[in-house]
């Protein structure tokens, strides 16, 4: 493997923890096989790259434009597509978020190249890729071996650590021209009311509300804990589906898979196609008032009784020991 490119995302002007992670996962495969690590970033403004060249990126892509503010697929597949034949990248590497999972199978499709999506380890025996993931469910991993000259694969957020493997590294962006084709979309602003929000696949602490909290108002008792705690609001999908809490919050199979440090399950009670998006966390507490709830059989820490009454007290006492 000569090159892998990783394909690189930002919020709000920042380097994505799940980025760095996949950076940090790309590095270590290359040295171990005397490769390098191009980054792509595609972006509205500037970003800092430090972070990526610290993680161990040896070289760096830019497409800077404000109408990148919004993903669309066809002209960020385009953008990728320049930057494989700048490269000369082998293996493209993506991140498993909602841009990631959606980009990687085009670009994969465009380049006549197998694609695995959601890939929790990835190996390189004899000149070969191998990547396991997730099946049904997570009851079982399954590893597959990628053939052809170009391989695509997305790695899933929180399963791989951030490494600083040169702390002081300096790798200046080169600027990837934009297609001057037109934009089919205009980027809109961010609602005021998710500016300065932890992003749930990003957060160290992801407090998750389901049905038990009976009405949307009632999440507020989630986002105070969530505040309290510096992390972000969790949802089940049963609460989705009423219409409670946004899509981009939900977590689960049909949802975004989270590895937080911390995960608060709060009124729900952790059906199997919930815990797929969540098993990967690695402390969970539960808080339901039903004993029988299956959740508790894989909590660590579980409290039996009223979210209502227990939510409250223990958002009050954290405020109290942080003031």
């Amino acid at each position: 493997m000569s090159t892998i490119l990783v394909i690189a995302e930002e919020k709000n002007h920042q380097i994505r923890n799940a980025t760095l992670e996949v950076v940090t996962a790309a590095a270590g495969l290359a040295a171990s096989h005397g490769g390098r690590v191009a980054v792509l970033l595609l972006s509205s403004a500037a970003v800092d790259g430090a972070s990526l060249a610290a993680c161990g990126a040896d070289r760096l892509l830019a497409a800077v434009d404000p109408r990148l503010a919004v993903y669309h697929p066809d002209l960020f597949k385009q953008i990728v597509l320049k930057a494989v034949a700048m490269t000369g990248a082998d293996a493209l590497f993506f991140s498993a978020t909602s841009m990631g999972r959606d980009l990687a199978p085009r670009v994969a499709a465009a380049l006549s190249a197998p694609c695995l999506a959601d890939c929790t380890e990835v190996t390189m025996q004899d000149g070969t890729l191998t990547a396991t993931k997730p099946l049904f469910a997570g009851k079982v991993l399954g590893r597959f071996i990628l053939n052809g000259d170009k391989k695509v694969v997305s790695l899933r957020a929180g399963v791989f650590s951030i490494m600083e493997r040169r702390p002081s590294a300096e790798v200046a962006f080169e600027p990837l021209p934009v297609p001057d084709s037109a934009f089919p979309l205009q980027a809109t602003p961010t609602p005021a009311s998710d500016v300065g929000r932890v992003d749930v696949g990003d957060a160290d602490v992801v407090v998750t509300g389901g049905r038990g909290l009976r009405s949307a108002e009632n999440f507020a008792l989630v986002e105070e804990l969530a505040d309290a705690l510096g992390g972000a609001v969790g949802a089940t999908r049963a609460v989705v589906d009423s219409g409670w809490r946004p899509h981009r919050e939900q977590v689960g199979q049909t949802g975004k898979v989270v590895s937080p440090d911390l995960y608060f399950m709060i009124g729900a009670s952790g059906s199997i196609q919930h815990w797929a998006g969540m098993s990967g966390s690695r402390c969970i507490v539960a808080i339901n008032k039903d004993s029988n709830a299956p959740i508790f059989q894989r909590a660590d820490y579980g409290l039996i009784g009223d979210l209502f009454e227990i939510v409250p007290a223990l958002t009050a006492e954290l405020k109290k020991r942080s003031a």
